[in-house]
């Protein structure tokens, strides 16, 4: 009975003990005083940036309302709950403060534009403010205006308005003009200006967003080099001191070129110097796709590597202690300005200098609070930081790492051998579990070989390709051969790292495809992280068995805790047993968020039709309340290319495939395509389902059963059969296609065409009549795709139907609405209550018509188009019809 007794009174001081170390462990944040008033800083600016005031003033009160229970809890002091309540508030005040600021001098120029008048001519006089960028026959770079004039009427003088310069060169020979341009430098330049694009679909890249948050409102357009003319150099110390980094840096990377061949020069002048401009995209591509493309990205690890050159080289000269580290951290600004000044080296060089500092006063404080420091001052010089992804993914990282590779270590059993590559998985492993959260949030992707890649190359590339690709460029001033032998050895290196990376990448079953996460999911999984953390059992202190004298003794840790009269030995079963639920439930709470992350609209029975804006083109994306998804189309890009123009291509042209449709689908957490229709073999409609179909499964592909004769079809069927898809020739009376109860496709057009007398498919350069018309059913509802069929089929599919007429709910106006389609009789006999246009803005073909407007007007159907309200988008819920645009919102619903 005083057994039952002590057993009882053990575990409920087991309890009591674990809660008051469950609120110390989890204030360990508050223990550090800097740390919890920069963590309280951020979430005053992130909530200031997405919600509105009455969202900061209800956050603010969740969070005062933590602070104060913990600090009633005694887990926090009220002088550091009172310092972390004021820096949110201070953060929210700052981030407002700066938005109001940020607004252009232009003002009614911008109110002008948003009401649809064409862009401005202007005459400007600016500055150069960044370092031009030379890419095929473009050349990109921002500016500050010092004065504009508009329409031929008088300057006016502005005080530094940012914009973004685009110019368009006409001659080859321009390139040389156009390579001398510098930072810095004044120039008059005339061209139109406008208002940057904003995201016109839902979830899309919002490029006015983007550049608002570097301060810029305009872009400036100009067609060729002419249009600038040089008046000679402008700006201040600062633009003088950034000019003379940039020329070194032209420098260095020109030697770099010089000692490396081919897409090898790109990839060393990004890994040494941070200049990718000239970075393969295909190799790039697969750096991405493994997780890897962190090690391109001028961050800590190269800080650090350069703190240890500079570090062995004073050491040299025998200089003491504090003079070296006063020029370590002298040298680490010019080492952040030489590599562009990214967030992440900039967070890494604050942190390095902080750290040299307190070094140097021999106050060297723990990385967290020299994180914090380095987090606030850039915050506080620039509060748009916080939006950047390199800024988010470089303090995350870091801060998961400083916090939970401790902890990790010491559950781990003590090691005689193997100690090095056990830290370097502990590493690697707690890195891919703080970043994964946002790496689906922001890229949709997680390949499952991101791990070992990681854990294999990262150290490879950082301790072996990136000294040794160094001290070559270096070298190479003194001893040119010896630095060509070294670059030799590097390009070996790179060779085998470029071989692993694409033979793991190619294993595309094993990269898996997430919807972008909500703020919570990504809160609750940090939490987690921390949770399992905490939670781990500390074997730091534990000692092996030793044998003594011949007999065997065990030191035996009876985790003793205060208040805890009595204490149990760590290896005691129940014990351990409780150790283990401690950890099993912040676990399995992590694979639940993991289960939901995957598939968050697994319980969504709605149905979506997404007309989405591809420009010039078509694409339409089905989801069936099932969860099966169809591609109608993917959209393309038009190229008129002449002989004697190569030099016009881009390093990596835009494609709308690989830009826009896949980055939407991956987004929307489309993992595989169960049916994919290429309507007709036109570049504006199939262009950019080959980009598709390299990133995402999909098990068929309908099309009209012809060829077009020319190569981007025939290499979309070519990809398709590689890629294992079931090839469907589309003509009407084709058994209908169901993919579940709710969802039907039945193919109107074109009729079945025989085979040629060799047994080949038939080629068809004119494509738009042979378009494949699909009507959907789907819950009840009627949709019409016609892909860009004419007058004539249009004519000939009525006459062929058994009803004399037919209700439809939407219609997909064909050939984006072209005046030789959707006659008066097709659209009568169709009666569609809504008609949807997918053509671009401005287009050159006039798209679309204003006689084919007038003929749908006629029969009342309501019109939205992606040329003016951007991705249309139909929501079947509940036996009602729902429509919304990008650029409106909810608009109407129909039962």
């Amino acid at each position: 009975m005083n057994g039952i007794v002590r057993r009882k009174h053990l575990r409920a001081c087991e309890s009591r003990t674990e809660v008051f170390s469950l609120v110390r462990e989890g204030d360990a944040l508050f223990r550090r005083p800097l740390a919890a008033f920069a963590a309280c800083w951020i979430a005053g600016g992130a909530s200031a940036a997405t919600f509105g005031r009455a969202g900061v003033l209800l956050a603010g009160l969740s969070l005062a309302a933590a602070l104060a229970a913990l600090a009633l809890v005694r887990g926090i002091g009220p002088r550091t709950a009172a310092a972390c309540a004021l820096a949110y508030a201070l953060a929210a005040v700052h981030r407002v403060w700066t938005d109001e600021r940020n607004v252009t001098e232009l003002a009614e120029l911008a109110e002008a534009a948003e009401a649809g008048e064409p862009p401005a001519a202007v005459e400007a006089v600016l500055t150069i403010d960044s370092v031009p960028r030379i890419d095929g026959d473009r050349v990109m770079f921002r500016a500050r205006l010092e004065s504009a004039a508009f329409g031929g009427g008088e300057p006016r003088e502005l005080r530094g308005e940012r914009v973004q310069v685009r110019i368009r060169l006409k001659e080859e020979a321009e390139l040389e003009t156009a390579s001398r341009w510098r930072r810095g430098d004044r120039a008059a330049v005339s061209g139109v200006l406008e208002r940057p694009g904003e995201a016109v679909n839902f979830g899309g890249f919002d490029y006015r967003a983007y550049l608002y948050r570097h301060r810029i409102h305009w872009l400036l357009e100009a067609k060729s080099a002419d249009s600038l003319e040089p008046l000679g150099r402008g700006g201040g110390a600062g633009l003088t001191v950034l000019r003379a980094m940039d020329r070194l840096r032209e420098s260095l990377a020109g030697r770099m070129e010089s000692l490396f061949s081919g897409r090898q020069s790109g990839y060393m002048n990004g890994l040494v110097l941070g200049v990718r401009e000239q970075l393969d995209p295909e190799l790039y591509a697969g750096f991405a796709e493994l997780g890897l493309t962190h090690i391109l990205a001028i961050s800590g690890l190269h800080v650090g590597v350069f703190l240890l050159g500079v570090g062995f080289l004073l050491r040299l000269v025998r200089l003491p202690r504090e003079t070296t580290l006063e020029l370590t951290a002298a040298a680490v600004p010019f080492y952040v300005l030489l590599t562009g000044a990214s967030p992440s080296v900039v967070r890494a060089g604050l942190m390095a200098m902080l750290g040299l500092a307190a070094a140097r006063m021999n106050r060297l404080k723990d990385g967290m609070n020299l994180l914090a420091a380095a987090a606030l001052a850039m915050l506080l010089y620039d509060p748009y930081y916080l939006s950047d992804i390199a800024f988010q993914l470089s303090f995350a990282v870091t801060a998961g790492l400083i916090a939970l590779v401790p902890p990790v270590r010491r559950a781990l059993p003590p090691l005689k051998r193997g100690r090095a590559v056990a830290d370097l998985l502990v590493v690697t492993v707690v890195a891919q579990a703080v970043s994964f959260p946002l790496t689906v949030f922001y890229f949709n992707r997680f390949h499952l070989l991101s791990l070992p890649a990681n854990a294999i190359l990262v150290p490879f590339i950082s301790f072996v390709i990136l000294p040794l690709g160094t001290v070559a460029l270096l070298i190479s001033f003194l001893w040119p051969d010896a630095g060509r032998l070294l670059a030799r050895a590097a390009e070996a290196a790179n060779d085998a790292t470029f071989r692993l990376v694409e033979k793991l990448a190619e294993r595309l079953e094993l990269a898996t495809i997430w919807s972008s996460p909500p703020l919570w999911w990504i809160l609750a999984w940090y939490g987690a992280l921390l949770l399992i953390a905490s939670r781990l059992p500390d074997r730091s202190s534990e000692r092996e068995k030793t044998s003594e004298g011949g007999q065997e003794t065990e030191t035996l840790d009876l985790h003793a805790a205060p208040g805890r009269p009595h204490a149990e030995p760590r290896f005691n079963p129940a014990g351990r047993r409780r150790m283990r639920a401690r950890i099993i439930l912040p676990a399995a709470a992590a694979v639940l968020l993991l289960a939901y992350a995957y598939q968050p609209d697994r319980f969504d029975r709605s149905a979506i039709v997404s007309f989405l804006d591809v420009g010039q083109g078509d694409a339409v994306l089905i989801r069936t309340p099932t969860g099966r998804h169809i591609l109608v189309d993917g959209g393309g890009t038009l190229r008129f290319e002449k002989p004697g123009d190569e030099w016009r291509r881009r390093l990596d042209p835009y494609d709308v495939g690989k830009d826009v449709v896949v980055p939407l689908l991956m987004k929307r957490g489309v993992r595989r395509l169960d049916l994919v229709v290429a309507s007709h073999l036109d570049t504006d409609h199939i262009g950019g389902l080959s980009a598709v179909l390299k990133a995402i499964p999909a098990k068929a592909l309908l099309w009209n059963g012809t060829l077009s004769g020319k190569e981007d079809g025939e290499a979309l069927l070519r990809l398709a059969d590689a890629r294992g898809l079931r090839l469907i020739a589309a003509h009407s009376g084709l058994a209908p296609y169901r993919l579940d109860d709710g969802t039907e496709l039945t193919v109107l057009w074109p009729a079945a065409e025989p085979l040629t007398s060799d047994g080949r498919m038939p080629v068809m350069r004119d494509q738009n009549g042979r378009s494949v018309v699909l009507q959907l059913a789907l819950e009840g509802f009627t949709f019409l795709l016609p892909g860009d069929i004419g007058v004539a089929e249009e004519r000939v599919i009525i006459a062929r139907r058994q009803e004399t007429g037919a209700d439809i709910d939407v219609m997909k106006i064909a050939h984006h609405g072209s005046r030789h389609s959707t006659a008066a009789e097709w659209l009568d006999y169709w009666r569609p209550r809504e008609a949807v246009i997918s053509a671009g803005r401005n287009n050159v073909y006039g798209h679309p018509h204003p006689d084919t407007l007038g003929r749908i007007a006629a029969v009342g159907a309501q019109v939205r188009r992606t040329d003016l309200n951007g991705e249309t988008q139909y929501r079947i819920a509940g036996g009602a019809l729902s429509v919304r645009t990008a650029a409106g919102g909810q608009l109407e619903n129909h039962s």
